[in-house]
């Protein structure tokens, strides 16, 4: 049974959106990326660039309580906000094709400003760079930038595929398994547990032949258009993410009924135990039935958290909740559209998730097809091509990708701040003085 439980809780992920488990020993299997004949190699890295692995995924930041959400949502709601997710194009800065090192240069040279646009507008989309054609290319890319690249946030729990099959490589696969090409990911901040990376960048090193656009979505858009009474019952009475099931204990109801509840007691608190052990956040298992055959089940829950947060820089109110891909319902309803995931093992059956209010209570039918229309209305469909990057804050941009057909090979590395960061703090705190 603890020998269960452990390989149980290494399946353990509430914010990844479902991302691919994978052991490391599936590394070698990953497809390397080639370059162009017609782009200039990218400069030199040193041996040590993924020797030593980043640090952890900094912890979550949930910011200070709201006190009154309404009457935020109200002021948000007059407020313009920026465009989002503006486009650069290396086109349109007279940068020549495969001039790797003036692409380099140009980051080099506008590190702060290109910062500072990804914080006011939640996103910034690179096309037609060579630069970030490879990898290679890619972390030379982030690193002009000043980001600071940090471990998976599933890194406690699991094992992300890489894009080279390193193990300490920074940069991971994007979702790219064929078995999970019609699995519509939903759309999701980046957070597991207790930790949250604060920005991303998002590579293109092959498009998907049909399909498979990275979509992004603007948090703060969400929480101004959201139903008002809506959002101040998630607000107030917070949100659970169920993060597991482990629908194995069928066979307890054929024990006598007088053991029933002892045993069941015995495996909730060895299985327990072992998931607490693995992962640095609390979870709390609770007996249930589900699937076709409505089977005795654990189900894992996350703590309590707020589905709206106040960004830490910019201090602007943002939607922070990965209902769009965590919905049981709203998988479901996708699922009807796209046909089922077909799933490459035994997995499939303990890495589901769903949604509930904080207290445990049931998020209505309509409520969920609230928040699904208003997801959709703030989404955006980004087709990438090889070289293209999107650069995101965390907090104020959720991602996803759409269904596909074909080789798909993009990638991810995930950042714990910016070089710049603190600075760009004091400046915001001085104008926030300024205006008060």
């Amino acid at each position: 049974m603890m020998d269960l439980a452990l390989r149980f809780s290494l399946l353990l992920a509430s914010g990844a959106a479902f991302a691919p488990l994978h052991i490391s020993r599936h590394h070698s299997q990953q497809q390397q990326v080639r370059q162009p004949s017609h782009v200039a190699g990218p400069l030199p890295m040193s041996s040590t660039a993924v020797d030593a692995p980043p640090p952890m995924a900094p912890y979550t930041l949930w910011g200070d309580k709201i006190s009154d959400i309404r009457k935020l949502q109200e002021e948000m709601k007059k407020q313009p906000l920026p465009e989002f997710a503006p486009e650069i194009s290396a086109k349109s800065l007279g940068l020549a094709l495969g001039d790797v090192e003036a692409q380099l240069k140009y980051f080099e040279e506008h590190a702060m400003e290109l910062k500072t646009k990804m914080q006011e507008h939640g996103a910034v989309v690179f096309r037609d760079f060579d630069l970030m054609k490879t990898q290679e290319g890619f972390q030379q890319f982030y690193k002009a930038v000043g980001m600071k690249p940090c471990l998976d946030p599933l890194h406690s729990v699991s094992a992300r595929p890489t894009v080279d099959g390193t193990k300490n490589s920074p940069v991971y696969e994007a979702v790219n398994k064929e078995s999970r090409k019609n699995f519509f990911i939903g759309m999701h901040n980046e957070f597991v547990g207790t930790r949250a990376p604060r920005a991303a960048a998002f590579v293109c090193f092959k498009a998907a032949e049909t399909g498979g656009e990275f979509i992004i979505a603007d948090g703060r858009r969400m929480f101004r258009d959201l139903d008002p009474n809506l959002v101040e019952e998630l607000y107030n009475r917070q949100i659970r993410y169920s993060v597991m099931e482990l629908p194995f204990f069928g066979w307890v109801e054929n024990l006598p009924e007088m053991v029933q509840e002892p045993v069941m007691g015995v495996i909730k608190g060895i299985v327990s135990a072992a998931i607490n052990a693995k992962v640095d956040f609390d979870v709390e298992l609770l007996w249930g039935k589900g699937g076709y055959d409505n089977t005795r089940m654990l189900q894992a829950r996350a703590p309590r958290q707020p589905p709206i947060v106040v960004h830490p820089v910019t201090k602007d109110p943002t939607w922070f909740c990965n209902v769009h891909s965590h919905s049981s319902k709203l998988r479901k309803d996708r699922e009807a559209i796209y046909g089922a995931e077909r799933f490459e093992d035994g997995a499939s059956q303990i890495n589901k998730s769903d949604m509930f209010f904080g207290d445990d209570g049931q998020i209505s039918d309509e409520q969920l097809a609230h928040m699904d229309e208003i997801t959709r209305k703030n989404s955006r469909y980004v087709k990438m091509k090889e070289g293209d990057v999107v650069l995101l804050d965390n907090y104020k941009t959720m991602h996803g990708r759409n269904v596909f057909d074909g080789t798909r090979k993009h990638g991810v590395a995930w950042f714990e701040g910016w070089e710049g960061e603190e600075q760009m703090k004091e400046t915001m705190n001085m104008a926030q003085l300024q205006e008060a």
